[in-house]
């Protein structure tokens, strides 16, 4: 199999330093502001943007170091399958979140409604079109019932390795 590697477009500037006691989803961080450096050689696929409410972030968790398949995580007591959870620590480690795009200043971003850590690495960012991306009849799993416990549960020491 062919070796598969990404290379950042830019970086994340966030409040949030450490693992613990940040929002364990974006609808957590209502009024922090984040900043998106896009490095200089992808300034150009900028062009556009500004015209989108919000973003879709896909970035790289990099402070994880290892994965697990079954996991217990923030929302619940029982242990689940890494992939009915958001949980960090997983196979390939990438995050994704949709925040607010708040204005583009050159290659600066500002964003709000976010969930990552100072100088998390950026991969991709796609523009956010709820006639396209939200999904009307969908389902929550495990999770029905404890959807609104997002906005105030933060993260703890469970996933800090």
């Amino acid at each position: 199999m062919q070796q598969i590697t990404y290379k950042p477009i830019g970086i994340i500037h966030s409040p949030f330093l450490t693992l613990n006691n940040i929002p364990i989803q974006n609808v957590g961080a209502t009024e922090e502001i984040a900043t998106i450096e896009i490095f200089p050689e992808f300034v150009d696929g900028l062009k556009d943007l500004e015209g989108f409410s919000h973003i879709i972030l896909l970035y790289h968790l990099h402070l994880v170091q290892n994965s697990a398949l079954i996991v217990k995580p923030f929302m619940d007591t029982m242990p689940r399958g890494i992939f009915a959870t958001r949980s960090p620590i997983r196979p390939n480690p990438i995050g994704f979140t949709i925040v607010k795009l708040v204005g583009i200043n050159n290659n600066l971003l500002t964003i709000k409604h976010f969930d990552m850590l100072n100088n998390t690495p950026l991969l991709d960012m796609k523009p956010y079109i709820s006639t396209i991306d939200e999904i009307k009849d969908s389902k929550s799993g495990w999770l029905t019932g404890k959807i609104q416990n997002f906005e105030t549960t933060k993260s703890d020491s469970r996933f800090i390795l």
